[in-house]
């Protein structure tokens, strides 16, 4: 089902059967019971119609009529929003290097460990051949010397190989572990360091799933893949020389038939190597699509409740599920095959060596303990190779997942949160200018959403702006907050442009923003009023709250300013989350207060109490404020209206009311169509 949805597809129907049940049935089952096998052009169709459906997000039907049939085309265009790109990015070597060196050390030690390990392997076929040669030597009798006394000496050299072995064993992993850990520590940081410097750009194009699984799952995928392939890839390597090298000084002749089939190995691990690692990408941007889905429904899940879509919820992820564990099961697949074929060559190793080496023993040409190592040496080869086989999975997800998280931290933001011109705070006063400025979202550079816009607000005085949605009012709050950079133009701060000024210290010291929907912590009222400003003292918090209007509910919770607001401030109101936002902004100052929809979004009761708090915290301060209700606007210094991303209209309340244009029309739309007064 989701399969056809997936992709445009003409399905055929009895046109009376459709509409006699289409009203009665879920459009989605409908359509997957009535599959007809005849395919026709829909160029023979007489009208088309096209009708959205909301099932699990956005079914777009397309009805084709004839004279006695109907198709419909169906496309689930919900499944678009989830679309992450697999393309291939290239391994950073350089990056790798710039985390493996802090901690060089470890890995040298690491290496050392794993070395020593492997050469131990390496000599003990030797010993147990020795061993061997002992007693095949008394079961013939062809000794005179004391059995202990003879076997004595290479027994406790294995012994003593053994314990070496476990110590180096604990030593490699130890400090591998050490190395991992640390380097992975390095990369998260990075990583999010780089997430949270990029620009609100990266964060409208990217999910959050997205980016939380390569912060995540990719950092882990590449921790976990680095250390097996330096453990187990250089002790099956350095033991692969080593007893090779062994096999080749005890039978030259075994040696060279065993070897003759490693090229081609060799050659089928490289086409295979290839092809997998398209595959690991492909299953790596699927897991973060299913990431991004769950992420969504859990952040929203009011919303899914509300409506009552967690069937749809499920069936979604469901859907993407599917496809991330058919990815897996292909990957696993030809990693499977890789080592079935491994494994085959191996055996034949194995028993290749058990007929030459009985042929050679027949023959007098080697002893039976020379056999007996040679074996022994051949079968360290064999659990090496099967030991790369299952590596060779882990160096595919582990570069697919390292080129991954390394393309986050190397990308670079355009515009820095740091660096420029800090004005002293006593002599900021608030003028601000839009001059000429054009402006246009990056996700969307064809659509202007400003116009050569042009507005001064002059210090200490109150602008609102107005106008029907989508038109630029909240467009004109975040080009003042830099949260993007205008086209053309310029935004003036006391006759600086404000691209040339240090972001942070913007933000931090001049501007105070307020949301239509604040945004709380999952902390205490007292943690989140002080996030505007982290060196507050608690007597500073509890004056920006009562300057909010916060402080008498705030006493009234049972743990008063050390209660938790749940994540998101779920617990608290819409009203009291406002007035915690505006304790938040007012705690740090703000020269310049930018009030985005502040109330649109409270009941009656709750406005007027906010409204309250945003009166008294507008005092000497440069206040433009983007509102719908007449109430937040009507007492302003100056309204501008937007039309189109220009400005059609600019006075006080009453001028505006005289002219009757824009503004009157907005005005007698809000009051229930009765005539406004003016």
């Amino acid at each position: 089902m989701w399969k056809l949805l997936h992709h445009n597809r003409l399905i055929y129907f009895n046109k009376n059967l459709l509409f006699s049940r289409l009203p009665k049935i879920k459009i989605s089952n409908y359509i997957g019971n009535s599959i007809k096998a005849n395919v026709q052009k829909k160029t023979s169709f007489l009208n088309v119609k096209t009708v959205g459906i909301s099932l699990t997000g956005g079914l777009i039907v397309k009805l084709y009529i004839s004279r006695n049939q109907v198709a419909c085309e169906a496309q689930n265009t919900r499944l678009s929003r989830y679309e992450t790109s697999d393309k291939t990015t290239s391994f950073d070597w350089k990056l790798l290097w710039k985390y493996l060196k802090p901690s060089i050390w470890y890995f040298i030690a690491a290496v050392v460990g794993a070395l020593a390990v492997a050469l131990l392997n390496i000599q003990i076929p030797q010993i147990l051949g020795g061993v061997v040669n002992v007693l095949i030597r008394y079961n013939e009798n062809e000794s005179s010397t004391s059995f202990i006394a003879e076997v004595k000496n290479p027994v406790f050299q294995l012994v003593s190989m053994y314990i070496a072995q476990s110590a180096c064993t604990f030593f490699y992993i130890f400090m591998l572990s050490n190395l991992g850990e640390q380097m992975a520590y390095k990369m998260r940081t990075d990583l999010f360091s780089s997430i949270v410097n990029q620009d609100i750009a990266f964060f409208d194009k990217h999910r959050t799933g997205e980016i939380i699984n390569r912060l995540t799952t990719d950092v882990q995928d590449f921790k976990s893949s680095f250390k097996q392939i330096v453990s187990g890839g250089l002790r099956a390597t350095t033991q692969i020389i080593g007893c090779t090298v062994s096999l080749i000084s005890i039978s030259p002749q075994m040696t060279m038939m065993s070897l003759m089939s490693i090229p081609t190995v060799i050659l089928v691990g490289t086409v295979f190597g290839s092809l997998l690692r398209a595959i690991s990408r492909k299953a790596q941007a699927q897991v973060e699509k299913t990431t991004a889905v769950a992420d969504e429904a859990v952040s929203n899940i009011r919303t899914v409740r509300a409506f009552a879509m967690e069937d749809e919820e499920k069936e979604l992820y469901n859907h993407e599920a599917a496809l991330a564990m058919l990815y897996n099961e292909n990957l696993g697949m030809g990693i499977g095959l890789f080592q079935a074929g491994t494994n085959i060559f191996i055996n034949s190793m194995v028993l290749s060596t058990l007929y030459m080496g009985g042929y050679l023993l027949s023959t007098n040409q080697l002893s039976a303990g020379e056999v007996m190592a040679y074996l022994m040496a051949s079968q360290t080869i064999q659990r090496s190779l099967a030991q790369i086989s299952l590596l060779f999975g882990s160096v595919v997800r582990g570069v697919a997942a390292g080129s991954r998280v390394f393309e986050y931290i190397n990308m670079k933001p355009t515009m820095s949160l740091k660096g420029g011109k800090i004005l002293p705070c006593q002599s900021v006063k608030g003028d601000i200018e839009f001059k000429n400025v054009s402006f246009a979202y990056p996700t969307r550079s064809e659509q202007v959403i400003l116009h050569n816009f042009n507005l001064t607000v002059p210090s200490g005085k109150t602008v609102a702006i107005v106008g029907a949605s989508g038109n630029g009012k909240s467009t004109v709050v975040a080009l003042l907050e830099r949260f993007y950079d205008i086209n053309d133009g310029s935004i003036l701060l006391d006759g600086h442009d404000i691209r040339s000024l240090d972001p942070s210290w913007l933000r931090g010291s001049v501007l105070g923003l307020i949301s239509q929907e604040p945004v709380l912590f999952g902390t205490s009222i007292m943690e989140n009023i002080r996030y505007g400003k982290p060196e507050a003292s608690d007597e500073e918090v509890k004056q920006a709250a009562h300057l909010a209007n916060a402080d008498d509910f705030i006493n009234n919770f049972p743990k008063g300013y050390n209660t938790h607001v749940g994540e998101r401030g779920v617990t608290l109101s819409g009203g009291q989350k406002q007035r915690i936002a505006i304790a938040r902004a007012l705690l740090k100052n703000p020269v310049v207060l930018l009030l985005d929809e502040a109330t649109s979004a409270l009941d009656t009761q709750s406005e007027k109490v906010v409204q309250a708090a945003l009166e008294r915290a507008r005092e000497g301060r440069t206040v433009i404020v983007i509102a719908h209700r007449l109430s937040t606007i009507q007492n302003a210094d100056l309204i501008v209206v937007l039309n189109k991303g220009r400005i059609v209209e600019m006075g006080t309340h009453e001028d505006l009311q005289k002219l009757k244009g824009y503004y009157w029309s907005l005005v007698y739309q809000q009051q229930g169509n009765a005539s406004p007064a003016g």
